[in-house]
């Protein structure tokens, strides 16, 4: 039975005629079909986003409500995580992280609720202001369209949602089309938790007609966006001087130098290239490893890569799953061979089977390949060597992107000069590029974005700041 997944729209369920299949990543075969949104009903999501927001709501029963999704998600982590795993292919263990840290991410959201606060400022040490006193605040900014991707559906969702409503405003979130279904549960905990009606709103369908119909509409004060560069910019383009916070593209670099623990630094990178088969904006793509110690990194990298299953996400052996879509693995397929045409070799995988890539490592690349130059977004990373730590760190940073890096060493000077000159988000020290904590600042510069993550951080992105004059 294929099952029909309504719209969320001021606390209710809200079906269209017009409908759209959600595939299973393994089988191919629709599981669900989804509401396929208008004008009008975008138009009405936003209406009752606004009317939500002029009621009061208090930062403490803004902290139970999220406190109380936070656990009802703990609660249902099995059903969620096998939901994760069909609608997006992700591995059943890789999903149940997923629902675990997305629970986290709205405990801490809802922590965040109660802190939010602004400064004095001493207006009084100026001349002629002796007799005045200064303080500001922080308020919400209004109505926030939030526009997450789908290759973590659950928690890049409650990144986005979790802020938003911690800081007061109200939500009109659009779900990426292929993974829709988790974060349409999601919105009937919220109801179950008792959060008022229409602070949080989803809009499912077509992406790119919601989204120009959510640009269009000036009732919405802010956008948040994670996906690619080229949406982002337009995003940027067309909301003029709206508030924007864009998490884009990355192709993130991880150094490996002569003194590192090679396991440690070979079992993290083949964990962290090819985790949800690649499809993370900070899965490590590129590795530059020492010329001392290049040959044996590799054969360690090659034989932790051959020890992943590959297979069906509901199993509990598999590591690797499907891509998100047949026509994906293609694309990274000719990326490949386009590679290997231009030099580089095989060092291990390079073989597709419909929406599976198996994991894959090239040798003898160089920067201008695509697998090097561009976002991969798939199961393939690519490496190279290095003699000096000045001619690492240009490789680095010749990259369009900047939003994380890795650097395996025990040299504190050589990790000292890399955090001032890499030009990243965020460098992780001996770890690979795609480490993350939920609660801490995460968003890059270039191409990777504007604005950051983590729920301290987006209730700035998602406040505005106020200064109150008292004369005296």
């Amino acid at each position: 039975m294929i099952k029909k997944y309504g719209m969320f729209i001021n606390g209710e369920s809200i079906f269209t005629d017009e409908t759209m299949p959600v595939l299973n990543k393994y089988t191919q075969e629709a599981f669900a079909e989804i509401s396929v949104a208008t004008k009008e009903i975008v138009d009405q999501a936003v209406e009752a986003a606004k009317k939500s927001y002029k009621a009061p709501w208090s930062p403490y029963e803004r902290f139970k409500v999220l406190k109380r999704v936070s656990e009802l998600l703990l609660e249902r982590k099995e059903e969620f995580a096998k939901i994760l795993a069909i609608e997006v292919g992700k591995p059943i263990r890789e999903s149940r992280v997923e629902v675990e840290r997305a629970a986290l991410t709205l405990e801490i959201s809802g922590e965040e609720a109660k802190r939010i606060h602004g400064d004095g400022i001493p207006v009084e040490a100026a001349p002629g202001s002796e007799n005045r006193m200064a303080f500001t605040i922080r308020v919400p900014v209004g109505v926030v369209a939030a526009i997450t991707p789908f290759n973590v559906p659950l928690n890049l969702v409650c990144h986005k949602v979790g802020p938003a409503l911690a800081a007061g405003n109200s939500v009109v979130l659009k779900p990426a089309e292929v993974t829709p279904i988790s974060a349409i549960m999601l919105c009937e905990l919220f109801k179950e938790a008792g959060l008022p009606k229409g602070r949080l709103n989803i809009v499912t369908g077509d992406g790119p007609n919601i989204g120009d119909w959510l640009l269009a509409n000036r009732k919405v004060n802010m956008f948040t966006f994670t996906g690619s560069p080229r949406v982002g910019e337009l995003i940027r383009q067309r909301a003029g001087i709206r508030k924007v916070s864009l998490e884009l593209g990355n192709n993130s670099a991880t150094i490996v130098h002569h003194d590192a623990e090679l396991e440690k630094a070979a079992a993290l990178i083949a964990q962290k290239s090819f985790n949800n088969a690649g499809q993370v904006c900070i899965s490590v793509q590129r590795v530059y490893v020492h010329s001392k110690v290049y040959e044996k990194f590799l054969s360690l990298l090659k034989e932790k890569t051959e020890q992943f299953k590959v297979g069906d996400p509901l199993s509990e052996e598999t590591d690797i799953g499907p891509m998100i879509r047949v026509e994906e693995a293609v694309r990274v397929e000719n990326w490949v061979n386009e590679a290997v045409e231009q030099g580089a070799t095989i060092v291990t995988g390079g073989k597709r089977e419909g929406a599976f890539y198996m994991p894959t490592i090239l040798a003898n690349v160089h920067a201008d390949m695509k697998v090097c130059r561009q976002e991969v977004f798939g199961p393939v990373v690519s490496v190279d060597k290095y003699d000096s730590i000045e001619e690492v760190i240009e490789k680095v940073n010749d990259s369009d992107y900047g939003l994380q890096a890795g650097l395996f060493t025990s040299d504190l000077s050589f990790a000292m000069k890399a955090a001032k000159e890499i030009e990243v988000g965020g460098l992780i020290i001996n770890d690979a590029s795609a480490y993350r904590a939920d609660h801490m600042p995460y968003g890059g510069v270039k191409k990777s974005g504007i604005g950051k993550e983590g729920p301290k951080y987006a209730i700035e992105e998602m406040t505005e700041e106020r200064i109150v004059v008292l004369n005296l």
